[in-house]
């Protein structure tokens, strides 16, 4: 099964909603200078760059993005003549070596085929001196939507642990991730936590983004047959808790990390 990331409005209701609460929170922990060129790789629908755009005062921001429908949506949710969106992938950016301050990616990294290749270009076209930084899902524990998901699939279907997030990004965790870009060559390496709030209205407002078919949870629910993906539904009713309103609060966790090029 691939992980299928082309649906915006499926990915926005999915993850793109709680990607916009975690891009403050890593800039504020970048604590970036204003000015300098950003480059915001796999942008996705914009969530970070258009973060960037609004509250680190960049000179200019490309985005970086394969999907022509997630760029559509990124060059449409920003009218800023600083944005723009070129087609690449992490592995081959289309930039020149040097030309960026500050190189940038959200919820990217675990999904490049090779990241130690991945941050090898980011490195190649980031200035010396300059910034590479990300953040990922916490899938083994922080990220509580997926994770409660999966320890459902998981009991009824064994067939599901290996498309478990947890156990297909071991990358996702503080020490592997610390370890990665020590080992690319950067500097000044930290990783760092960030949690935001996930609340739900009521159980469908959660579990409606499950049958959007974008990313791994998403394609493995809706390739289920109707009586098993009806099963695992009734599962999750059961065990999520709600609050007197009926809303289902939960948490997310993502792993900043950031490391410094020096040629």
């Amino acid at each position: 099964m691939t992980d299928a990331w082309e649906v915006d409005p499926a990915y926005e209701n999915y993850i793109g909603r709680w990607s916009r609460l975690v891009a403050p929170r890593f800039l504020r922990w970048l604590a970036a200078d204003p000015g300098g060129a950003w480059c915001d790789v796999g942008c996705g629908t914009g969530a970070l760059a258009h973060t960037v755009l609004r509250t680190a005062d960049p000179a200019r921001v490309v985005g970086v993005e394969p999907s022509a429908s997630f760029a559509a949506a990124a060059r449409a949710g920003a009218d800023d003549l600083r944005f723009d969106v070129r087609p690449g992938t992490a592995e081959s950016l289309p930039a020149e070596d040097g030309e960026f301050d500050r190189v940038v990616s959200g919820l990217v990294l675990n999904f490049v085929p090779d990241p130690a290749e991945g941050l090898a270009e980011m490195r190649r076209v980031t200035r010396a001196g300059g910034t590479v930084a990300g953040y990922v899902w916490d899938y083994a524990e922080g990220m509580q939507l997926i994770r409660a998901f999966w320890d459902a699939a998981r009991e009824l279907d064994e067939a599901a642990a290996k498309l478990d997030e947890s156990v297909r990004f071991p990358l996702c965790r503080p020490r592997p991730l610390h370890d990665l870009l020590s080992t690319a060559g950067f500097t000044g390496v930290a990783v760092h936590p960030l949690d935001v709030p996930t609340v739900f209205a009521d159980f469908d407002d959660y579990w409606r983004p499950f049958l959007g078919g974008q990313g791994p949870a998403p394609g493995y629910c809706t390739s289920l047959s109707d009586g098993s993906r009806t099963e695992l539904r009734d599962l999750l009713d059961a065990r999520l808790r709600r609050d007197e309103t009926g809303r289902i609060a939960l948490t997310a966790r993502a792993w900043a990390f950031r490391g410094t090029v020096s040629r």
